[in-house]
């Protein structure tokens, strides 16, 4: 690795002062997990790495609000929101789904902000948090502003973040009286970057399903929802059928992980499946 330099703020607004709009050089750092590979392999070249570690308790905690609100710090470490008793209880999907996010070693360094400002569309979170209607809080020179996790990622890499905007926290909407389930398909072992991530969050009001969200990642170039697979969904299309609009709808891509036919037959049957996994037990009409 090139050299560089490290510097550690005490606050938020030092940290926010030390980095360069104009300079894509300088870079902020959590845990590190994914950026400390990229400059290994010679992918990223850093002059200034901004260290958040020091920032204090203003991004490092879970709380919950009286409604069943989240609000997660960035700096908050996987398996920190993993083994959480809050989080097992007001978003259970997310513990669920996180066991089988990398591996203890990367979940014990890893943080959630830096998770989700990596960009990397092969993520298990992305596509569960878009379920959950989760929002990023950000902080610039200029203010904060929140933005849906649907809309943070661009492309490959690349986010709704300026080069001076920092993710503080995560926004999660109360889950009460909702339903959610994650499914991922991975080529190899379980806890592999996954070929196919699929997340439902739903409720279910009189035997009827209400506002589902459908959301999908890995298949496609970001995570994003099916609108027209939760719209069916919503007008009595039976599970099996939801899952033929959502592999219908989505922009399915081929990678090494399998062919986009593949994956376009995996959207459909995963869907249900996820669905089936979100209503277990629970009487629908029709």
């Amino acid at each position: 690795m090139t050299p560089f330099e490290l510097v550690e703020p005490a606050s938020l607004g030092e940290a926010l002062a030390l980095l360069d709009p104009d300079d894509p050089a300088v870079r902020p750092i959590g845990g590190g997990t994914a950026l400390m590979l990229m400059m290994k392999a010679g992918f990223f070249e850093p002059r200034r790495l901004v260290s958040l570690r020091g920032l204090g308790p203003g991004i490092t905690g879970i709380n919950e609000g009286a409604d069943g609100a989240l609000d997660i710090g960035a700096m908050v470490r996987l398996g920190q929101l993993e083994r959480s008793p809050v989080i097992r209880r007001a978003a259970p999907v997310i513990a669920e789904t996180l066991v089988t996010h990398s591996n203890v070693r990367v979940r014990n360094v890893a943080t959630i902000g830096g998770n989700l400002a990596h960009g990397d569309p092969h993520m298990d979170l992305p596509p569960v948090l878009i379920a959950l209607g989760a929002e990023v809080v950000a902080a610039s020179p200029s203010g904060e502003r929140r933005i849906a996790v649907e809309n943070l990622v661009e492309s490959y890499l690349e986010t709704a973040l300026g080069g001076d905007e920092l993710i503080t926290s995560l926004h999660i909407p109360s889950q009460r009286n909702r339903r959610a389930a994650y499914i991922k398909v991975t080529a190899r072992s379980a806890d592999d970057w996954p070929a196919l991530g699929v997340a439902v969050s739903l409720a279910v009001e009189n035997r009827a399903i209400r506002a589902p969200r459908i959301a999908i990642g890995a298949a496609t170039e970001t995570a994003m929802r099916l609108p027209k697979a939760e719209a069916a969904l919503t007008g009595g299309a039976s599970w099996r059928d939801t899952g033929r609009e959502a592999a219908a709808e989505a922009p399915v891509i081929g990678d090494h992980h399998g062919s986009a036919a593949y994956k376009r037959v995996l959207v459909g049957v995963t869907v249900e499946r996820a669905l089936r996994r979100a209503l277990a037990g629970v009487e629908i009409a029709g």
